[in-house]
């Protein structure tokens, strides 16, 4: 019978081990920990993330009970202690770049469709609880925040970085490697006329909303009458400047387009520097902006993202890129099988199966049975006997079945009645003996 893995070690084929191996080494990853080295505890983190482990005993007791899966994984057994020790003291750059090559395995699409040219920017709070007393405070939450690119056409997340929750968030977005021709898109948290005007001078695009106090003059109408959209409708369309000095930080021309959304009737503002695509088209590319948020929030539902299995900041950091790189090796598994589930049925059936010897494509379907093992395959037309009784004065009572209505029970009749062959041989010969006799009277 053909080898089959296990789904974890399906889930992981992507990485290569070379390639992680090198960046183990850049790194000086294993410096600490011989025995546990990087891809032991990347395994054991991948498995914390799928299997929801809310400890280091859940995690160690977990681990180890599935010993004989760990061959092909190129793993073993664990202990919290260890575990605990590379939480705290691997470094976080080697699981970073593991993260970029791992990103860099996803199609990219060469369709110029709008969303493929989309680049999502945002950040999400990560709060965490009075154990990790060096948390730090931004005024709304205690503890960290995770800046994320998000790539809306391939569905691929990318961290920038993970910071303390009171760093500014157009401190990190100014560290995004800007590409011409995409647009950037992110909310009012991201002011920085610098920055903006990096991007139009890379012939890119931006667009976001505008602070309240953000005085700006309309030069010029470019829209007379609504526009409908997708939900929303486009209300105004003008060319605008800055009212004071602000012309002078930011001097390139810029759109601020009204939209009124149609569930809420709430009015919305947004501004941007393309001045060639229609009003519709960048209020569109401003909706899919929720697209990012709601990838925050199926991290955090389905994934460790909450609970830590560690309180330095180390540890937290690992945790969360392990979430990311699972999220991105889930894709990649869903996108190859050609799997017929959403994302978070998929992410549940793997979670259920993890150690089980079945395909990803079929991961839905009962494991195949093997064929070198002999099965009994009885012949439709073929007829079962049962079980022969004789009492003094009647005649032999013997049932018969066809075994193609029921086989299941001829099976196990025959396998039941096997020791006692000889007595319905005997019993069956004495009633035919019987019935000849007897009609030899009645001819007689």
């Amino acid at each position: 019978m053909r080898f089959t893995p296990i789904i974890l070690a399906q889930l992981v084929e992507p990485l290569d081990r070379r390639r992680f191996e090198a960046i183990v080494e850049r790194h000086d990853a294993d410096a600490y920990d011989k025995t546990f080295d990087c891809w032991k505890h990347l395994m054991a983190l991948i498995h914390a993330q799928l299997t929801g482990a809310a400890s280091l005993r859940a995690l160690e007791t977990s681990w180890n009970a599935h010993a004989n899966a760990h061959y092909h994984l190129g793993c073993g057994e664990i202990a919290r202690s260890t575990l605990a020790d590379a939480n705290a003291r691997r470094p976080v750059e080697a699981f970073a770049e593991v993260l970029s090559m791992v990103a860099a395995l996803t199609d990219r699409s060469t369709r110029a469709e709008a969303k493929n040219l989309l680049r999502l920017i945002d950040s999400t709070p990560i709060p965490l609880g009075r154990v990790f007393d060096w948390a730090k405070s931004n005024g709304r939450i205690r503890g960290m925040k995770a800046h994320v690119v998000y790539d809306l056409g391939r569905d691929l997340p990318h961290i920038l970085d993970i910071t303390d929750a009171n760093v500014n968030d157009a401190q990190i977005g100014r560290q995004i490697e800007i590409e011409p021709g995409l647009t950037y898109v992110f909310d009012k948290g991201y002011c920085h006329y610098g920055w903006w005007s990096a991007i139009h001078a890379a012939e890119a695009f931006f667009v976001t909303r505008p602070k309240s106090n953000m005085g700006l003059t309309v030069k010029a109408e470019r829209q007379y009458g609504p526009a409908r959209g997708d939900g929303f409708t486009v209300i105004g369309d003008q060319e605008v400047a800055f009212s004071s000095k602000g012309d002078s930080r930011l001097p390139i021309s810029l759109r601020r387009i009204e939209i009124l959304r149609d569930e809420d009737a709430k009015k919305i503002t947004v501004i941007t520097n393309d001045m060639q695509r229609s009003a519709v088209e960048i209020a569109q590319a401003y909706k899919f902006r929720w697209q990012i948020e709601l990838l925050f929030r199926w991290l955090k539902q389905h994934l460790k993202m909450r609970r830590f299995l560690g309180t330095t900041p180390n540890a937290v950091k690992l945790q969360i890129y392990a979430a990311i790189i699972t999220y991105i090796l889930l894709r990649l598994a869903a996108k190859a099988a050609r799997t017929k589930f959403d994302i978070l049925r998929f992410s549940e059936l793997v979670a259920v199966f993890l150690f089980d010897r079945r395909r990803l494509a079929a991961i839905d379907e009962p494991p195949p049975t093997n064929p070198s093992r002999k099965r009994d395959r009885p012949n439709p037309n073929q007829l079962d006997f049962y079980y022969a009784q004789n009492f003094p004065g009647q005649p032999c009572r013997l049932r018969e079945k066809v075994a193609a209505k029921r086989p299941d029970e001829g099976k196990r009749a025959r396998h039941h009645g096997s020791p006692h062959l000889a007595a319905i041989v005997a019993s069956t010969l004495s009633c035919a003996v019987r019935m000849s006799r007897l009609l030899k009277r009645r001819t007689e």
